[in-house]
């Protein structure tokens, strides 16, 4: 049950923000959109929210995206790796040449050892550091299958196949310390059972994280349960044993290797306030700077009061998957391309104060992967119940639906509103459709599960927002038949062989030009074959008092704080 907003309110202030650093000067104080403050491991959970502040403010990865710029799409840039080259003798290796004279937070040298060691971190099941919840991130670069140390400062990178995607799915990979991992996992009793040794050395680092970002941590506070204090929407999908990681505290880096990118905000605090109405409430009484995703009906008074309010289109895809099991509706093209008719975008923008744009597709019109689909998404009711008609559904027969969704989380934008909308939308043309409401990081796991799981509760469709600013985040985890969950993201599992050999093609071309118009004819082939239901793409709406200044909104899912102020 949600708690009334004057509860919200009290749970704020009284718990939230008492006894910590709010109060001191040149102190942004973020408020998140998610449930928990996610893993600080390196590894975070809580979708692309938990990297965008549990993992770019405290680590670095080999590649990176560049997020100084807000009038153009973020490209791929060197992070602490300098350059990277495919073998051309043979393109299963890729040979990174690695930045000098970067430390981790606890003074150890980063180099080649560090990558090994962080790659068999998610690969090598017999590498004491291997835990299953960072190795949850291999889903992200599913080619990837070892690492060699060439010299101290060049390392070789080895996928099953050749695989032009791998440098993309590198920035989701981020370098946490070997040596303050393992004096905390000898501080552990050897007589422990092996696998909970590693998760209690991972807890405790967890506690005292070091990477090589711009921000160190100071200090996570976590509040129990056992404590007294029970707060619906950080533990009402928990049993009583949930602890939750109520604040961030992170310290700048004086010493960080990129000089454009060392700090000038002293301190950060991060707080997960998942419900709406409270992270306003925050917001308005002085207690938060920063809030992500706030409720769009308030965007006109938070005007008002001064605040400033920040939006840019992004590489996102808010849809609905859809389920291709053997007893699934969705396995008709009729129903999947009615639906994509039924859905009034436009409207729906509307509703949403303008902050979204409409997807027809993974990327839109001027997108060098767009293509030249078919299938035109649009809203055409019509159209979509003569398509449903002839796929036997009628106004007294509607095809059952039941979606799996959040009511919150990252990159959801205001999914209870956006689907309450849509549910209207499609019984117009047909559709009878039932929610299951899920905590985010359930959800976010679930696809991981995918749709013939018991997970799945009998949904045949799944409300889950997506990056997709590379070509494995944006056009392949989803479709690619060979990714089919819980082997990677496929949740739906969407099997075609069309689009098998396009990916395929795509990933086995190195050179951009030519790669872009392969995935070009991918994206039309999906769009003509619609195995999503495409609905919005994010525009990143955050508001921010106006003391935080030199802020740039990318177009990206997410931002630098790094080279923020604050007056």
């Amino acid at each position: 049950m949600k708690l009334s907003r004057a509860v919200w309110l009290l749970a704020v202030v009284v718990v939230m923000f008492s006894g910590s650093v709010a109060a001191q000067e040149k102190t942004l104080r973020i408020g998140m959109s998610v449930a928990n403050i996610p893993r600080t491991t390196g590894q975070p959970d809580q979708g692309f929210e938990g990297i965008r502040f549990a993992a770019i403010p405290l680590y670095d990865s080999l590649t990176q995206w560049d997020l100084s710029r807000a009038d153009k799409p973020s490209q791929l840039i060197p992070g602490l790796a300098l350059s990277w080259k495919v073998d051309e003798q043979d393109r299963r290796k890729w040979i990174f040449k690695l930045r000098q004279g970067v430390r981790f937070h606890d003074g150890s040298v980063f180099n080649a050892a560090a990558v090994v060691w962080n790659v068999e971190k998610i690969l090598n099941k017999s590498s004491p550091q291997y835990e299953p919840d960072n190795a949850r991130v291999a889903t992200m670069m599913p080619s990837l299958r070892s690492a060699r140390r060439i010299d101290d400062y060049t390392v070789e990178l080895t996928s099953v196949e050749p695989d032009s995607f791998l440098p993309f799915n590198l920035t989701n990979l981020f370098m946490a310390s070997p040596a303050q991992w393992e004096r905390k996992y000898a501080a552990l009793p050897a007589s422990m059972e092996p696998t909970e040794r590693t998760r209690q050395a991972w807890l405790a680092f967890a506690r005292d994280a070091s990477g090589t970002g711009p921000f160190k941590m100071t200090a996570l506070v976590s509040l129990t349960l056992a404590e007294g204090l029970r707060i619906a929407g950080f533990g009402k999908f928990k049993d009583n044993s949930f602890n939750v990681r109520e604040r961030l505290d992170l310290a700048r880096n004086g010493d960080y290797w990129d000089p454009k990118r060392r700090p000038r905000i002293e301190k950060l605090a991060i707080y997960p306030i998942p419900e709406g109405d409270a992270r306003i409430a925050a917001l308005l009484a002085g207690q938060v700077d920063w809030i992500e995703a706030p409720p769009l009906n308030e965007l006109g008074l938070l005007r008002q009061k001064g605040f400033n309010i920040y939006a840019n289109s992004q590489p996102h895809v808010w849809p609905w998957l859809l389920s291709f099991a053997k007893e699934s509706p969705w396995r008709d093209l009729r129903t999947r391309q009615a639906a994509n008719l039924c859905v009034n975008r436009e409207a729906l923008k509307q509703q949403l104060g303008g902050m979204m744009d409409v997807a027809t597709g993974m990327v839109e019109s001027g997108h060098p992967w767009r293509g030249n689909p078919q299938f035109r998404i649009r809203y055409d009711p019509d159209e979509a119940r003569r398509l449903m008609s002839q796929a036997f559904y009628s106004e007294t027969r509607p095809m059952q639906v039941k979606v799996q969704m959040a009511a919150f989380g990252s990159g959801q934008m205001m999914p209870v509103l956006m689907n309450e909308i849509i549910k209207q939308n499609l019984k117009a043309c047909y559709f009878d459709v039932q929610f299951e409401y899920i905590e985010w990081n359930h959800l976010n796991n679930n696809v991981r599960a995918g749709a013939r799981d018991a997970s799945a509760h009998g949904a045949n469709a799944l409300n889950f927002s997506f990056a997709s600013m590379d070509p494995y985040l944006g056009l392949a985890r989803f479709v690619d038949s060979r990714a089919v969950a819980p082997t990677s993201q496929n949740w739906g599992g969407y099997s075609n062989s069309a689009i098998d050999e396009l990916l395929a093609r795509a990933r086995n071309t190195f050179d951009t030009g030519r790669r872009d118009a392969i995935l070009a004819q991918l994206h039309a082939a999906l769009v003509d074959d619609a195995p999503l239901l495409w609905v919005a793409h994010d525009v990143g709406t955050r508001v921010m008092s106006p003391r935080v200044k030199g802020v740039v909104q990318p177009h990206s899912w997410f931002i630098d704080i790094a080279t923020m102020t604050m007056d």
